[in-house]
């Protein structure tokens, strides 16, 4: 097991994962430690499981949320419990076996090497991606680079990435929003307004069917209403926000430093 870091965690936030949530903390847990997990008000027992096994295991800590608030929320919780405890970041991603966990290591050496940055994933999309999600994020990433005045944000939707805590928590605070799936959109931008630089990793995204134990919660319909409405609301204020990001683009300080 690796050594316990005490500035860089593995923060995942699950709802109702199933199965596919074990074996994502144990591909985790085998490249980072330690690893936190906070349950969203899930129904399907995985909770009380996840926590059998911190138990034996201290390089895992589990919370179970008494009712499901969203990724926003739970990822939230789990921030506010890692500035309390000295970590400085956290490296998110999701529990239902999408995301990469050996490329854990390799975001979180180049989060050390550059703090001040959020570690953002690229992702690389193999045939099991759906079409209309792959198109459908070109769109949000289109808005998302016009709203950071092309700041250079990879992509505005995958959510394997590393956050600095302290700045995530000041974004969520002054607002109500990114509690749910607007949450990992609205992050980048607002800590790209507030000066963290991205930078880009690439990394692949694997999207599981039913038979392979996939759980997905996004709806069309839903999400993309709540998606609009996200973008609208950053739109209105990037205009305000216009002339002070222009003057930073020109004098080339943060986000737009090299």
């Amino acid at each position: 097991m690796p050594d316990a870091s005490r500035t860089h965690l593995v923060l995942i936030p699950s709802y109702n994962a199933g199965e596919r949530l074990f074996s994502t903390v144990e591909g985790a847990r085998a490249q980072w430690n330690p690893v936190w997990v906070v349950v969203d008000g899930s129904d399907d027992g995985t909770g009380e499981r996840l926590q059998k096994l911190a138990a034996s295991d201290p390089g895992l800590r589990v919370w179970v949320l008494p009712q499901n608030q969203g990724k926003g929320a739970a990822v939230l919780h789990g921030l506010r419990m890692a500035k309390d405890a000295g970590f400085t970041h956290a490296l998110t991603m999701d529990s239902d076996g999408q995301h990469p966990a050996d490329l854990i290591p390799s975001f979180m050496q180049a989060s050390l090497a550059r703090p001040e940055t959020m570690v953002l994933g690229r992702p690389v999309f193999d045939a099991s991606a759906p079409l209309l999600r792959v198109r459908g994020r070109r769109v949000s990433n289109g808005w998302t680079q016009l709203e950071t005045l092309f700041a250079g944000i990879g992509d505005s939707l995958y959510g394997f990435r590393v956050y600095p805590v302290a700045d995530l928590i000041a974004v969520m605070a002054r607002q109500p929003w990114m509690r749910r799936f607007d949450f990992d959109t609205e992050a980048v931008v607002r800590l790209a307004w507030r000066g963290v630089k991205p930078v880009n990793i690439d990394a692949p995204v694997k999207y599981l069917t039913a038979e392979e134990g996939g759980v997905s919660h996004f709806r069309y319909g839903r999400d993309n209403v709540l998606l609009t409405w996200m973008h609208t609301r950053l739109m209105v204020e990037f205009v305000l926000r216009l002339p002070g990001l222009i003057f930073r683009k020109l004098r080339g300080v943060p986000p737009f430093q090299k």
